[in-house]
């Protein structure tokens, strides 16, 4: 079970992240290695899904989520966490900026073991976007990232859950889609939940590929090289 107090610090309603904290985050539990990622790295990013967990964590799950990034947070972000969720709840920084923007509805459940498992089974997901996933949307549309600077944003990610039960709950890779437009592409995933192999519920990750330009496979295959070797190096 992921022990999730450890990538992130809490004092009163304040939650913020340290490099190495969230940087660890990405790697061993969501086997992300993007660049942004890395503690050293100059355009530094805390991963859209460890902001989900903690806000999982800290706000109990309905039935209907939906998460809205909206701003890029870093070890310089100060998140206040609201007393409970709302229809519609954002997640300030200390400028007051939006972070995140909540919207629920539905019943709700703060049950611990649940949760732990929404959370785990969903960023382990998250983490197969690149290479697993991205490289053949691409591939099948003819288009790819700037290798120098490849633009991949976390838009949001939603889940409509039916019943929360108990048991192994389990996500399954559902569906993938891409659609092109000039230098810009939306991508879709989505995914189904299962407890003890009964259906429980779905949901959508949504992102942002920016700078498209035609798909070469000898410059796809050194971006996956790369990332590989960040990988395998950790």
């Amino acid at each position: 079970m992921m022990n999730l107090k450890q990538f992130y610090t809490r004092v009163g309603d304040k939650v913020s992240f340290t490099r190495e904290q969230a940087s660890s985050f990405a790697k061993s539990m969501a086997s992300d290695f993007n660049p942004i990622h890395d503690v050293t790295a100059k355009r530094f990013c805390v991963p859209g899904d460890l902001l989900f967990a903690v806000a999982l964590t800290e706000l109990g799950a309905c039935k209907s989520m939906r998460f809205e990034f909206e701003s890029m947070v870093t070890e310089k972000s100060l998140i206040t966490m609201p007393g409970g969720l709302a229809a519609e709840t954002s997640l300030l920084d200390q400028k007051d900026k939006p972070q995140i923007t909540l919207h629920c509805s539905g019943d709700k459940t703060e049950e611990a073991v649940f949760i732990q498992q929404l959370v785990g089974e969903y960023v382990r997901f998250s983490g197969r976007t690149f290479p697993e996933i991205l490289v053949g949307l691409m591939k099948d549309n003819s288009v790819m990232v700037n290798p120098a600077r490849p633009l991949v944003i976390y838009k949001s990610m939603s889940v409509n859950i039916d019943q929360f039960s108990q048991g192994q709950l389990r996500l399954e890779f559902a569906s993938a889609s891409m659609d092109v437009d000039g230098k810009k592409g939306s991508v879709k995933l989505g995914f189904d939940l299962f407890v003890e192999g009964e259906k429980i519920g779905e949901g959508t990750k949504e992102m942002v590929v920016s700078g498209l330009r035609p798909y070469e496979q000898t410059a796809i295959d050194q971006i996956i090289s790369t990332y590989n070797a960040s990988k395998a190096a950790y």
